[in-house]
């Protein structure tokens, strides 16, 4: 079902993309942009396999992720290059304009994109993420949610681990973070068990030297593109509030927000049938 390869994207430095795409037809193509961001693509590709003969879906992994390249200088693992990279993907795809999902961080590096080269996105889609910064107090009182990132606070303020092994078992104990009904939990656990961690942006993370990601007054220079956005949510994400997403529909004229109720951070994973009807019905 999918096609997968090695995508040169840039000379200086050296950079290739591994990649893979669904058939479908070249008009529209959707690139879909993972999070992380020392993830890869693989725990998005469901539901979006579903889409494969009606809409080439473009998954890559960004550079120091999965199976792209890797072992370069800690300041080459910014937001910006990573979005440079992608529309270099794009142009040596020859795709044209497509349209763009980004998930989680990657919502934050798909704004980024569209606001960088306008001319490589036809419609915007920020899932799981958020355009307006998260307010300090956001999570105030909601107990639930202090219960359940226990585990995964433990692992980061531990000695013991580094690298890689530290983002996988980061990642499997904020399961109980990232999916809200229980009985999605064992399919999300064997999804992370395929993804290819690794710990290359994690370096300039813990040593202060990673830039935000998060372009600036990112509200008002959406709105003035005019790109029709669809802020794609679950009501118990306990990583992006969901009334971050409805507020920002507020203030970009050509946005709207659809939040899933029963569904958290992976809201594909808690309610994909729901998931990927709001995303089609966008497309279409």
């Amino acid at each position: 079902m999918f096609c997968e390869g090695a995508v040169p994207v840039s000379a200086h430095p050296p950079v290739e993309l591994f990649v893979a795409q669904t058939p479908g037809p070249a008009r529209n193509p959707l690139l879909v942009i993972h999070g992380g961001p020392d993830w890869d693509h693989t725990y998005l590709r469901e539901p979006l396999s579903q889409l494969a003969g009606r809409r080439r879906v473009i998954l890559p992994d960004l550079r120091g992720c999965g199976r792209s390249t890797r072992g370069l200088p800690d300041s080459q693992y910014t937001p910006a290059a990573a979005a440079a990279d992608l529309a270099a993907l794009l142009d040596t795809l020859r795709t044209g304009p497509a349209d763009v999902l980004g998930f989680s961080y990657g919502g934050l590096i798909a704004q980024q994109l569209a606001l960088a080269g306008p001319g490589h996105v036809r419609r915007l889609v920020i899932a799981s993420s958020s355009i307006l910064p998260v307010p300090p107090d956001a999570f105030d009182g909601w107990h639930e949610r202090t219960r359940r990132r226990a585990a995964a606070a433990a692992v980061w303020a531990g000695p013991s681990l580094s690298g890689p092994e530290l983002t996988r078992t980061a990642a499997i104990a904020s399961a109980h973070t990232d999916i809200w009904r229980p009985q999605a939990l064992p399919g999300y656990l064997n999804r992370l068990a395929g993804v290819h961690f690794t710990a290359e942006w994690l370096r300039p993370y813990q040593a202060g030297t990673l830039p935000s990601a998060r372009p600036p007054d990112a509200a008002r220079r959406l709105a003035a593109l005019g790109l029709p956005i669809l802020l794609l949510h679950g009501r118990q994400d306990m990583t992006y509030p969901a009334r971050l997403a409805e507020d920002a529909a507020g203030l970009v004229p050509s946005a709207r927000a659809t939040v899933i109720e029963e569904a958290g951070h992976m809201t594909h994973v808690d309610q994909p049938r729901a998931w990927l009807y709001a995303l089609t019905d966008f497309l279409s």
